[in-house]
This record gives structure tokens, sequence and C-alpha cells, in this order.
């Protein structure tokens, strides 16, 4: 409540600037600029909050699968500055900093899959689409999960899909659906291109893995 609270002022602030500014005066677009650079000193405070809270969870959950029974792969990436730093900016949407984590996690751990997962998912959403395709066929060579098999394809199908192979795009929908049915994205995908309509899911199951 405590965040919705401070995002409402900023959002409320940001949309007074870009009523006001246009119209303004040279006295008031001076002060409607130093808001603005307020605005962007909050904003990039506040991200850098979130990736060090973000890092100090990283640590946080190493340490509560250490202390469970039940059998683990072993994921020294995990623990990564760059992979927790990564996954940070992409809950943020931040893409192009995310990837760039990524990259250096991936030099770092050749046979991460999850690290190539979430470089590829990043690809794909700025649509990079021959570069994510890349690191996704690399991941279903190495990756027995169903469920990690599952995202990947149905990554693969919206990859085909935005490029208006549909029936292709078709086929790997329903290899998701095959290796991990409880993925709900595939079925939503599939509809969506048998209708030619709706918006296309991928990335957000991510955090299933973990």
């Amino acid at each position: 409540m405590m965040f919705q609270h401070v995002f409402a002022e900023m959002n409320e602030m940001l949309d007074e600037i870009t009523r006001k500014y246009p119209l303004a005066g040279q006295a008031q677009k001076q002060e409607l600029a130093e808001k603005w650079s307020l605005l962007q000193h909050m904003s990039d405070g506040i991200i850098e909050e979130w990736l060090s809270f973000e890092e100090k969870m990283g640590y946080l959950r190493h340490a509560f699968r250490s202390l469970e029974s039940r059998e683990i792969p072993d994921l020294p990436e995990l623990d990564d500055p760059a992979f927790v730093k990564g996954q940070g900016y992409y809950k943020l949407l931040m893409f192009p900093q995310a990837s760039a984590q990524f990259e250096q996690v991936v030099k770092q751990f050749t046979d991460s899959v999850l690290a190539r997962t979430y470089l590829g998912m990043c690809h794909l959403h700025l649509e990079q689409y021959d570069r994510a395709a890349k690191h996704f066929w690399i991941v279903l060579e190495k990756a027995a999960n169903k469920r990690l098999r599952s995202i990947i394809y149905n990554a693969l199908g919206c990859i085909e899909a935005h490029k208006g192979i549909f029936d292709k795009a078709k086929e790997y929908f329903k290899l998701a659906h095959h290796h991990d049915p409880s993925l709900p994205e595939p079925l939503a995908n599939l509809e969506a291109c048998a209708n030619s309509t709706g918006k296309l899911h991928y990335g957000p199951e991510l955090t299933s893995l973990l």
C-alpha cells in the first residue's frame, strides 16, 4: 500500500507535467523541468533499491533451498549477481538491461539453461526473433524438464506467429501443451492463432521454475 501511494503521487505529478508543459511560459517550464528531474531521480533510486532487494532475496532463497530436505538441482548461477540483477530488470520489463546481465551469466555458466531461457525471452520481448530462437533451440537440446520445454515451445510458437507462419506456430503451441498441460499460455496462444486475434502470452511463467 505504501508503494501504491508513492507511485500514485509520481503519476499525478507526471500527468501534471504532460498537461501543462506545452502551454507553459518560460518560468513555469523551468518549474516543470525541475519536477521532471525530481521524478527521474526518484525513478532511478527506486530501480536501484529494487535491484538491491532482489539481490538480497536471491541470497535468502539460496539459504532456504539449502535447509530444505527435498532434492533440488544445483544451480550456482542463481547466486551470481548478474543473474539476480537480470531477474530484477526482467521483472521491471527493462529487457535491454536484463539481456546485458544474462549475457554475462551465459558466458560464465555456459550450460545454464535457465539463464539462456531468460536471455532468449529478453530477445523475444525486444522482437529480436532470430536471436531468441537461437537460444531456445540450444535450451531444447539440453533441457529435460517438461515445464521448461513447454515454456520454450510456447515461445517458439510466438516467434512463428509474429512472423505470420501460423501453421508452424500452432504446431509449437501443441507441443508446449503436450509437454506440460498445466501451463495455460499455449492453449490461449493456440486459440489466438486460430482466430487471428488476441495477444500472445509468454515470459511470466518463468518464475514457476525457481
